[in-house]
């Protein structure tokens, strides 16, 4: 060992000092590495602990809105269509016409039967007014019946007395028998033109209830009532109504704001009342139906706060909204097919449930969306 050279010991020294600091620097690395590790295992922990729970999200999301069905309340032909599809329309904006000819017929013909039912009810008041001449005329002739009747009591109360005055004196030879036989057909005469005058006055009252009878009918359809406001006018003014309307129905007009969609009606078509010709989506009044899973709906409630962002703008433009609320039902429950799970072959599936979520009408001008488009969405379930 004495014998070692020299120049080889200080080269040893020199090449065991670079391997001392190499082996030191990887150590002090592992250090940091897994310092690192641990800093990021504990804010993962801590922040799943605080907030892991409090977001739930989906990207199982949807664009929908309250589509308004387009639908012609009158029957007719199509003469004119003014929309077509991608067309944004406001409330009220003409969508097609249909052939107004046979509804203007029926206007015509409506407003003739008013004018008939007018004259119908003119006429009647006419009528009562000739009805209660009548009756006055009846009551008149009746106080001269009346009169009569008196006249011809007082006739054969005289002719009575000149009878029993001429029966007293036959006996006595002052009255001769012709005389006696004058006063007994003066008597019988007296008789009767007391009846006739009694059958005249019976006659003549009867005569006055029948126009009495009469008058109360006719005024029971006039009823006190303007010509304009009797029943009969009414109801023909009601049917003129009517035909004004089906005359205006034959301009079809958009119900909503919105955008035509699914335009199925072509000039020349004849189509009937409830017949859906075109659909107008109001984009405003969009919304978004979230479907979650059952299991992430444990803290969701009304009110929450959802960000959402769309496929078509992508993450940089974020929609804020609201929980509304829940579906009444499951999408499979509501399928055409829906699942059998009372089958001996059973396997659990995990449900999904939608959830109704309101947009910002601002951000919806600013960032109009279409029906359909997929969306995701963040529910803040610690937020009140």
């Amino acid at each position: 060992m004495a014998d070692r050279d020299p120049q080889i010991m200080l080269e040893s020294e020199n090449s065991a000092a670079p391997a001392s600091g190499a082996a030191t620097q990887r150590k002090r690395g592992f250090a940091v590495l897994g310092g690192a590790v641990l800093a990021a295992g504990l804010l993962y922990g801590g922040y799943a602990w605080l907030f892991g729970g409090r977001y739930v999200e989906t990207d199982n999301a949807y664009v929908a809105a309250e589509i308004a069905p387009v639908t012609p309340l009158a029957a007719g032909t199509v003469v004119r269509i003014v929309a077509s599809d991608t067309m944004m329309v406001k409330k009220g904006d003409v969508l097609a016409e249909l052939d107004p000819a046979d509804a203007r017929i029926a206007v015509a013909e409506a407003e003739a039967a008013v004018a008939q039912a007018l004259r119908r009810v003119n006429q009647t008041v006419a009528t009562g007014t000739a009805l209660d001449a009548q009756v006055l005329a009846s009551d008149a002739d009746i106080r001269r019946k009346q009169a009569l009747v008196g006249v011809a009591s007082s006739n054969l109360a005289r002719a009575r007395l000149d009878l029993t005055r001429r029966e007293a004196l036959v006996s006595g030879g002052a009255v001769s028998g012709e005389e006696l036989s004058s006063a007994r057909n003066a008597f019988a005469a007296a008789q009767g033109q007391l009846a006739v005058s009694e059958a005249d006055l019976a006659q003549a009252r009867a005569a006055r209830g029948s126009a009495n009878g009469q008058s109360n009918a006719n005024a029971a359809l006039v009823g006190g009532t303007a010509p304009a406001e009797n029943p009969d006018v009414l109801a023909a003014k009601a049917r003129l109504e009517r035909a004004k309307l089906d005359l205006a129905r034959t301009v079809i007009h958009a119900p909503v704001d919105g955008v035509i969609t699914q335009r199925s009606v072509q000039v020349g078509q004849r189509v009937l009342p409830g017949a859906v010709l075109m659909t107008v989506v109001p984009l405003a009044e969009a919304h978004v139906d979230a479907n979650f899973k059952e299991g992430q709906l444990r803290r969701v409630a009304p009110g929450q706060p959802v960000e959402l962002t769309a496929d078509l703008y992508g993450s940089g433009v974020v929609y804020h909204g609201r929980v509304v609320g829940f579906s009444g039902s499951t999408g499979s429950a509501q399928a055409l097919i829906p699942a059998q799970n009372a089958t001996g072959n059973w396997i659990k599936v995990v449900q999904r449930l939608p959830v109704r979520v309101a947009l910002d009408p601002k951000e919806l001008s600013a960032h109009p969306l279409r029906v359909g488009l997929s969306m995701t969405a963040t529910i803040d379930t610690g937020a009140k």
